[in-house]
């Protein structure tokens, strides 16, 4: 078997609603997946984090640069195709976009695996250590408006997330510290004080105004404050880490295992999330989470993007060992976008329905069964929303 090509899909739609983070407002959502083709016409799909034009300059990566290097190579050898292209990007990108454009190619390499040997991924890591897993609902995004208002919209939002029947919640900060505690206190009054609220600043913090917040979050009995402060501050981290009561997590910006070394090595964690469709794909990620484990580190992975992101995570929560083991181990949740995603909701041919599950299973969802991610994409739905 041989790879005969490989395409990128970038796809995108106007929201409903301008949304945003602490970095930014954004007004349209978008997608980039990858297809590898074979001369024995079995495909693979996978999918790259980074939205908008940083999708269109991945594009380039996938087809014009990571293409003419793994044309003709046989699919199933995809630890020697990440090595090679990772050896040869090496002196151009160790992070950022070339890491973000090869896990959409490995991803999809795993789907081909799997569909040749007619299993689901997680039987080709290893098994599943579960059947099924706990979804928390993450909303709560930004709007430009007064934080009063925004405060009273986070109160019901929170409220309705909780409902649905997610495990936990999350939401967004990002205007500052005091404000931002307000926001807080809303999303707190929303959910009632027994259910797991967490808090993601997208590194809007100096360290000291993460303790202005840190402290709030304690008294608030938050899971965990993610991305407190910029992923290079890896001082500022482990200060947090040791001066707060609160969970700190993070990772969602780190690629490949040397990276993620550096950050266990620091102690600057209580929660690893990796992000599979940025750090290198399954196969580099398989390598990070037994970094994690090595340093006692449990994972909740970082999940954004379409169905194909959801379905590879859900693969990778199912085959996670427990860490550590017992009667009652401590588990991995699913992270679930709670706001608008055509490209989550609609893009399958048969649609993995995580909301129904999670409101009719006690917000947990099941693992998919069918080989290699065990998803499908429309092509009609996907031409119909492509933009490059």
């Amino acid at each position: 078997m041989k790879i005969t090509r490989i395409s990128s899909h970038v796809l995108s739609y106007d929201m409903p609603e301008v949304l945003g983070y602490s970095q930014q407002y954004y007004a349209k959502r978008s997608a980039h997946l990858v297809e590898v083709e074979t001369d024995e016409g079995v495909t693979g799909w996978g999918e790259c984090f980074g939205p908008s034009t940083i999708a269109l300059a991945n594009k380039g990566i996938v087809e014009q640069v990571i293409q003419p290097l793994v044309l003709g190579m046989d699919p199933m050898d995809r630890d020697v195709i990440w090595h090679k292209v990772y050896n040869l990007l090496r002196d151009h990108g160790q992070k950022g976009m070339p890491m973000q454009s090869l896990s959409g190619v490995d991803i999809a390499l795993w789907d081909i695996a799997g569909k040749v040997m007619s299993q689901p991924i997680h039987k080709l890591i290893g098994g599943a250590h579960r059947t099924d897993v706990p979804v928390y609902g993450y909303g709560m995004m930004l709007r430009d408006e007064p934080v009063a208002d925004l405060a009273a919209r986070f109160t019901d939002e929170a409220a309705a997330i909780k409902d649905m029947g997610f495990t936990a919640t999350k939401m967004k900060t990002g205007f500052g510290p005091k404000p931002d505690v307000q926001l807080c206190q809303a999303v707190r009054r929303g959910v009632g004080g027994d259910f797991k609220l967490m808090v993601d600043a997208n590194h809007a913090y100096t360290t000291s105004d993460a303790f202005y917040v840190g402290r709030a979050l304690e008294e608030l009995d938050a899971y965990w404050f993610e991305e407190p402060v910029a992923p290079e501050d890896l001082d500022g981290y482990r200060e947090l880490r040791a001066g707060l009561k609160v969970n700190i997590s993070g990772g969602e910006a780190e690629f490949n295992r040397w990276g993620w070394r550096a950050i266990l090595e620091n102690r600057g964690l209580d929660i690893a999330q990796p992000e599979v469709c940025a750090l290198g794909g399954i196969s580099e990620y398989l390598r990070v989470l037994a970094l994690c484990h090595a340093h006692f580190t449990p994972v909740v992975n970082h999940v954004w993007g379409s169905a194909i992101a959801v379905a590879t995570n859900l693969h990778l929560l199912a085959a996670m060992p427990p860490l550590p083991g017992g009667l009652h181990p401590w588990e991995p949740m699913l992270e679930f976008d709670t706001t608008d995603n055509k490209f989550r909701d609609d893009l399958l041919q048969d649609p993995l329905n995580i909301q129904s599950q999670v409101k009719n299973n006690q917000g947990r969802v099941a693992i998919p069964t069918g080989p290699g991610i065990g998803v499908t994409p429309d092509r009609s739905f996907i031409d119909h929303f492509k933009i490059a």
